[in-house]
């Protein structure tokens, strides 16, 4: 993966080569509702090529899924009975 930086000067590391895909369009697609290999294949179609971003994308939406998986917990009011 290859790092760019965008106008605000952060940086977006580059997914998938042959579409030139970064990370933070795949996170924006997942925050958008994409939640499997074929929504971010329909929205960014990557892994249609070479498929050496898979593992990536996967690994971008598993991260996605524990961070809400633990956002109710840390949320969440406890009453004492």
């Amino acid at each position: 993966m290859r790092g760019i930086a965008n106008f605000y000067g952060t940086y977006a590391m580059y997914v998938c080569l042959c579409k030139g895909v970064t990370d933070k369009q795949i996170r924006n697609a997942i925050n958008e509702g994409a939640c499997s290999m074929r929504d971010l294949r329909e929205s960014l179609d990557v892994a249609n090529q070479c498929g050496k971003c898979g593992r990536d994308c996967k690994s971008l939406l598993n991260e996605s899924a524990l961070a809400g998986a633990a956002s109710p917990m840390q949320s969440a009011q406890f009453v004492a009975a």
